[in-house]
């Protein structure tokens, strides 16, 4: 198979009539030319050029084959002319992983605004616990909580987004009820994978030994919701839902930051950039909320 590396090397040999010429041309030194040429010529079974006092001169072989060579620089401009086209235009998949709650209690609305904004780029939210792997092409974009910076894979390009902070929750009711000295123990909500953290342990309401776990966060706010007892949340979960108030004694804690992630090549297509520079917007304008600010 032809290398169209070798080719460009043998077009700038022969539009420039010398192998110095060549070098200048690409950027490279003289022996790299040569060694190009060679290479080519190795595949071909055939001697392209002939060596002058004055230059290179092209053999007839070496004619037929800038015949065909011009033909392929052709196309190959023409394919990067219709590749860059198409990523320039609003049109086709965008592909955007992020936590489930993040999508399902935040930037859902946000998303078919963006959706309605342009109406041919086709959306995959993948909101799962997985990351997905943007080198890969899995996704387009990712939104991902980041607690250390360092974290932060060196091939990805990153847009910093506002901190997110959580908190401690119960139910209103059961707020009442443990006010007015109900006599019912209060549990711990918890996701199976998780325990309770050190920074929630301070609560004023005393809960039991006795854990009650849940298999995702969904199941884990109906919990809260139920009376049940007390969960950790972040503050746009917990703040923004009125059946949920704060458990008096607790502070909130730092999850980390948000990072809208991009990859390579792909971060320079028009809907990348597009829905990386509207989030980013709509981000900064959920800030109050993402750090517990916007508490009645």
């Amino acid at each position: 198979m032809i290398d169209w590396d070798d080719v460009r090397y043998f077009l700038a040999v022969a539009r420039g009539g010398s192998v110095r010429a060549a070098a200048a041309r690409l950027g490279v030194n003289h022996a790299t030319v040569l060694r190009r040429i060679a290479q080519l010529e190795d595949r071909l079974g055939v001697h392209m050029f002939e060596k002058l006092p004055s230059g290179y001169r092209i053999t007839a072989a070496g004619e037929e084959v800038l015949e065909f060579a011009d033909q392929m620089e052709a196309s190959s401009h023409l394919l990067e002319t219709r590749v860059f086209g198409r990523d320039q235009g609003v049109r086709g998949l965008l592909r955007v992983t992020l936590p489930p709650p993040l999508a399902t209690h935040l930037l859902m609305p946000d998303f078919s605004d963006f959706a309605r904004l342009h109406p041919d780029i086709e959306m995959e939210i993948l909101s799962s616990g997985e990351l997905a792997n943007l080198t890969n092409r899995e996704a387009d974009v990712a939104i991902r909580v980041v607690y250390d910076r360092k974290t932060l894979p060196i091939n990805l390009h990153g847009l910093k987004g506002p901190e997110l902070f959580g908190g401690v929750y119960m139910s209103r009711d059961r707020l009442a009820a443990w006010r007015a000295g109900a006599p019912d123990p209060v549990r711990w909500i918890v996701i199976s994978s998780h325990g309770i953290p050190d920074w929630a342990s301070a609560a004023e309401v005393r809960a039991t030994g006795v854990p009650f776990r849940t298999t995702d966060a969904e199941a884990q706010i109906v919990a809260v919701r139920q009376g049940l007892g007390i969960t950790t949340l972040p503050c746009f979960v917990g703040d923004a839902d009125p059946l949920l108030a704060r458990v008096p004694g607790t502070d909130l804690h730092i999850y980390g930051t948000l990072w809208l992630l991009t990859q390579g090549e792909t971060r320079k297509t028009k809907r990348v950039r597009l829905f990386t520079e509207f989030v980013s917007r709509r981000l900064a304008a959920h800030a109050p909320l993402l750090a517990g600010l916007l508490r009645d």
